[in-house]
């Protein structure tokens, strides 16, 4: 590899390749490679320049001014309280549980069943894993408020779940209406057997 020792502005000594005519690192050569002293990009040196400026803003905003939205603690404090601002709310004062007979309530009440319900008493209702919700077999009886009571707090050895945290309590009762107004009393394609006390 043939090279020019040439000196700068600054009176340092410095090879370039006549090849590439670009500059040499001065005494870096291995297995007879010698290796070109390239400057880095612009974008990189100022990509570097911007994570060490971001660096120093965070570290100020996080050991000086202590913010907020830095500390972990009180991230998790605020996700926490955001989702417990998402979750129902609870006036049972003021709510009145009686069967809703208005096609809006029954219209949402039959979506919820279909999104949750129908997994385990099939979309007709005849019941799958759960009981048949068409004929006039209650395991925990047919009342309005009982059958509210059991979709808010589950039957768990029977393997229902409390949905008292994820539906709100309009959405409860649209969804019992939508059984006793529009279930109940149909034919199923498949019915399961019985279950419970005839009323």
């Amino acid at each position: 590899m043939a090279t020019n020792h040439i000196k700068n502005d600054h009176n340092e000594d410095y090879e370039i390749d006549t090849m590439t005519n670009q500059r040499l690192i001065k005494d870096h050569e291995y297995d007879g490679i010698r290796e070109l002293d390239n400057d880095l990009p612009p974008w990189w040196k100022w990509l570097f320049y911007i994570c060490i400026a971001f660096a120093i803003v965070y570290l100020i905003r996080l050991w000086v001014f202590h913010s907020d939205d830095l500390i972990q603690n009180r991230e998790y404090e605020f996700a926490m309280a955001s989702a417990k601002d998402a979750l129902p709310m609870k006036n049972s004062a003021t709510f009145e549980i009686k069967i809703l007979n208005d096609p809006a309530s029954l219209a949402s009440g039959k979506e919820t069943w279909t999104k949750i319900c129908s997994v385990c008493h099939l979309l007709d209702g005849g019941g799958l894993v759960g009981p048949n919700m068409t004929d006039n077999y209650w395991i925990h009886g047919n009342t309005v408020e009982k059958l509210y009571q059991v979709v808010a707090d589950g039957v768990i050895e029977k393997g229902m779940i409390p949905y008292k945290t994820q539906l709100s309590e309009r959405a409860r009762l649209e969804v019992i209406s939508y059984i006793l107004v529009d279930l109940q009393g149909t034919t199923p394609a498949i019915p399961k057997e019985p279950q419970g006390t005839a009323y």
